[in-house]
């Protein structure tokens, strides 16, 4: 029964959406693609047009319009966003299949973490992801000012509603490949991250994206867990980045003379960025155990054509990283391009 579960090892936004919709192209099978989380970050992947997708709700690995998507009892849905993206990517929506007990964001959660103080404390996205988690554990508590909602109460959500562990559970008898692709990374984790309060709402790890997706771990037979050579954090007081730098000095020692300063996708601030930290990755690895690792932003260091060259820039880069983290790099990225396998590149 073919699962694969992508996950982050840094901070997010280290090209899941990329990876996750390059393992749907290469699969040999029909492919589901399982969404958990929220709105609260943006995953990124080109089409086969070229054309770029930057989405809050809908999957990257869904911007072929060729897979099935399922949004699980652990998803958090903005209905407004998830709406706006289906209609443009002009998305089939009798290929959308969202659980009854999926977790709808309320204009009720996104105005009391305005109201919190967490984007200012924590570098908070504003989304409402973590009022809904807040509402749902809170089961309707007297006390507690926010009340959860599920799909199966919204009027608007019916015909998309469906058992989806069930769904999920045919399509692995068939032996379709179901991909979750997970959000954000590692270091955000709320359980086990370790940057604890500047962390995210939910636990991050592969683990985890598989309870919020109803699958069993007995199906998962790729674990893939992406890195990128410069991790980065959102703007403002998000919490601590080992080697913090800039995205100037990362041009400079590149050769680079365009502007590599990235932006979040949620709140169009500059991402702060940071040196490659081994210790993070090493415990994100523990933890996740992953089949493949993947490498990407390789492009912050030299050009994809040098990875002919054992001696370049990049291929150093790439045998320090593997030296501190006591790993071989699977598969390697370069921006807008999909990834390669390091095999082709062994020295």
């Amino acid at each position: 029964m073919p699962v694969s579960v992508v996950v982050g090892g840094q901070f997010g936004s280290e090209g899941k959406g990329k990876v996750t919709l390059e393992i749907v192209r290469r699969s040999a099978e029909p492919a589901t693609v399982v969404r958990v989380g929220g709105p609260n970050s943006g995953h990124t992947a080109y089409d086969t047009a070229g054309k770029m997708w930057a989405l809050r709700q809908m999957p990257a690995g869904c911007v072929d319009r060729n897979v099935d998507v399922v949004f699980p009892a652990g998803s958090y849905l903005d209905v407004e966003i998830l709406f706006e993206e289906i209609d443009k990517l002009d998305f089939p929506r009798d290929r959308i299949f969202i659980s009854p007990f999926a977790n709808i964001i309320t204009g009720q959660h996104k105005e009391w973490e305005r109201n919190a103080g967490l984007i200012g404390a924590i570098g908070s996205t504003g989304s409402g992801v973590g009022a809904a988690i807040m509402a749902a554990v809170a089961r309707g508590a007297a006390n507690f000012p926010l009340q959860a909602v599920h799909a199966e109460h919204h009027d608007q959500l019916q015909p998309f509603l469906r058992d989806t562990s069930k769904v999920l559970f045919e399509k692995l008898l068939k032996n379709h490949r179901v991909v979750v692709e997970g959000s954000q990374g590692f270091g955000l984790s709320l359980l086990d991250g370790g940057y604890w309060p500047k962390a995210t709402a939910r636990s991050t790890t592969a683990a985890a994206a598989l309870a919020e997706a109803g699958l069993s771990p007995r199906y998962v037979d790729d674990v893939t867990m992406v890195l990128r050579s410069f991790p980065i954090r959102v703007a403002g007081d998000s919490g601590p980045l080992v080697g913090e730098t800039s995205w100037q000095e990362i041009a400079k020692r590149a050769g680079r003379h365009d502007d590599l300063r990235e932006y979040t996708t949620v709140t169009r601030k500059e991402r702060r960025v940071g040196e490659f930290d081994a210790e993070l990755v090493k415990r994100a690895l523990a933890v996740n155990a992953p089949h493949r690792l993947v490498l990407n932003h390789l492009d912050y260091i030299a050009p994809m054509s040098s990875l002919e060259d054992p001696e370049s820039p990049v291929r150093r880069f790439i045998a320090d990283v593997e030296t501190r983290i006591r790993r071989r790099v699977d598969w390697y990225g370069f921006s807008r391009l999909g990834v390669l396998e390091s095999k082709e590149f062994s020295a």
